[in-house]
């Protein structure tokens, strides 16, 4: 969730005030543009990944405070419910046997703090919803407690004025309502990072969005929430809804949501940081003493906090992120497409089909976006949350000006989407076995139908024909679920079963 944040009231002029610093942090960030300040290219990636815990019972644990200090690391820290965690792994060159690499020190850091947890009676699982959470464990007296989360819950309370409302029609529905944003917490995910020069920057962008929706098709794992089947992947109206400030009224008027897909294709990344600005007023006002267009005068690299503050108060799925490293500042692109899990095998697949996609597709001379209208992408987007591994997409047909074609998920990926996965991880100099091994995986899910969501929900009705009630099921099957997770065995093979 960002950077550390002492919690504090507001006077009326501190909007102001903030307001006036975001306008001087956008200048600042326009002349280090000009000035072609930003890092050379470098190839870095990077890769967090928020985590449950549950008991031997499947069940959440709110005790990550305690896990934490067991783990005694760093690459650990909280996120915003107890029974969250966040690993984050250091930046990597996307070359050689870079897969492997990250998939190792997967294994070693979450099974280390698997076997921290298990002295408490507690477990990582990696997946998108843990299906076992109800309505009382996401509440406001179970938000980590760090003074980050309570302030941004009460400047989100504050801003909407009412109860939050869910509501998601899926395979069923789901009505309820929060007094708090912890529902949020429910949403864990993999975020992948991408380092770009500004040059590159809006193709790379423009790329992630466009195949959002098929990373959702693919990799989605959200099926349940308070003991409800709801859509594949659940997680985007699950954050839309529990983060949104807009009060009916604001929601009828067309006020953008802060968590969203957007609504155009971009020509730079200064062009998002702006719209930032222009849409979305501060929630977290904390002005910072540097004055960057001073810093910028003398000759320094400003680290433009407020921009930063503010931009991880806008929850896109593809978001642009302004960072510094060795004092040089540099772009990312930080993909927030995908759910956790299921396995260290499936992220790194997940990340393995999405670095390559983008490098190809960024590179490609009549660029997919140019072909694809960005309605067409974000209506994409909510069939794969909605349909996951079974959707069928608008796509462009082959061809120059030939139009867009209806056509299933699985068909496009195998067909057009993993040969062009194939080239961009070649382009990125990745090790041909690894790319091969990585990308089998997305190849074999599209063959045999079947990811993590339509794994929890076969193995979901099956428990219930063996004649368990819905909250034992769904219990079973986190215990099953757990189990595979832990063997690394791609989600794909696992067999399915009653869940024990």
């Amino acid at each position: 969730m960002g950077e550390k944040i002492v919690a504090g009231g507001f006077d009326l002029s501190d909007r102001q005030r903030y307001r006036r610093k975001l306008q001087q942090c956008l200048a600042g960030l326009g002349r280090l543009l000009t000035e072609k300040r930003f890092d050379r290219p470098r190839n870095l990636m990077g890769l967090e990944i928020e985590l449950n815990l549950a008991g031997s019972d499947g069940l959440p644990r709110m005790m990550n405070a305690e896990v934490l200090d067991r783990i005694a690391s760093r690459d650990f820290q909280t996120e915003l419910g107890m029974f969250n965690l966040e690993v984050n792994i250091a930046p990597h060159r996307l070359d050689g046997r870079v897969l492997d690499q990250l998939a190792e020190e997967l294994r070693t850091g979450l099974g280390y703090a698997h076997r921290k947890a298990a002295e408490v009676d507690a477990g990582i699982v990696m997946i998108g919803i843990l299906p076992t959470l109800n309505g009382n464990d996401l509440v406001s007296a179970n938000l980590s407690d760090v003074d980050r989360y309570a302030l941004l819950n009460d400047q989100i309370v504050a801003a909407r004025g009412e109860d939050f409302t869910l509501d998601i029609d899926g395979v069923e529905r789901l009505s309820c309502t929060s007094s708090s944003i912890a529902p949020e917490a429910a949403c864990t995910s993999v975020q992948l990072h991408l380092q770009v020069t500004p040059a590159r920057f809006a193709q790379v962008w423009n790329a992630a969005q466009a195949v959002a929706a098929v990373q959702i098709a693919v990799g989605a794992n959200s099926p349940f929430l308070f003991g409800k089947e709801l859509w594949r992947e659940s997680r985007p109206p699950l954050f839309q809804q529990a983060t949104d400030t807009r009060p009916p009224e604001l929601q009828a008027q067309g006020v953008r949501p802060r968590t969203w897909f957007g609504e155009r294709w971009v020509g730079s990344a200064y062009e998002l940081f702006e719209e930032n600005l222009r849409y979305f007023p501060a929630l977290l006002p904390i002005c910072d003493d540097e004055e960057p267009l001073r810093v910028l005068d003398d000759g320094g690299v400003p680290r433009l906090q407020e921009l930063v503050l503010h931009n991880g108060t806008v929850y896109r799925w593809n978001r642009p992120v302004y960072g510094l490293a060795d004092g040089v500042p540099h772009l990312r692109v930080e993909n927030r497409v995908l759910p956790a899990g299921p396995t260290v095998t499936d992220v790194v697949a997940n990340a393995a089909f999405y670095y390559g996609l983008v490098r190809a597709l960024a590179e490609e001379s009549r660029p997919l976006w140019t072909r694809m209208p960005f309605e067409t992408a974000a209506a994409n987007f909510e069939t794969a949350c909605r349909h996951g591994i079974e959707a069928e997409l608008e796509w462009p047909r082959p061809g120059r000006g030939a139009g867009l074609t209806r056509v299933p998920a699985v068909k496009l990926v195998r067909d057009e989407l993993l040969p062009l996965a194939a080239a961009g991880l070649d382009a990125w100099n990745v090790e041909p076995a690894d790319r091969d091994f990585y990308l089998g995986v997305i190849e074999g899910r599209c063959r045999r139908r079947v990811n993590g969501a339509s794994w929890q929900v076969e193995a979901f009705h099956r428990a219930l024909d063996a004649g368990l009630d819905r909250q034992a099921a769904l219990a079973a099957v986190t215990r099953r679920y757990s189990v595979l997770m832990h063997s690394d065995e791609p989600v794909h093979t696992w067999p399915a079963g009653p869940g024990d």
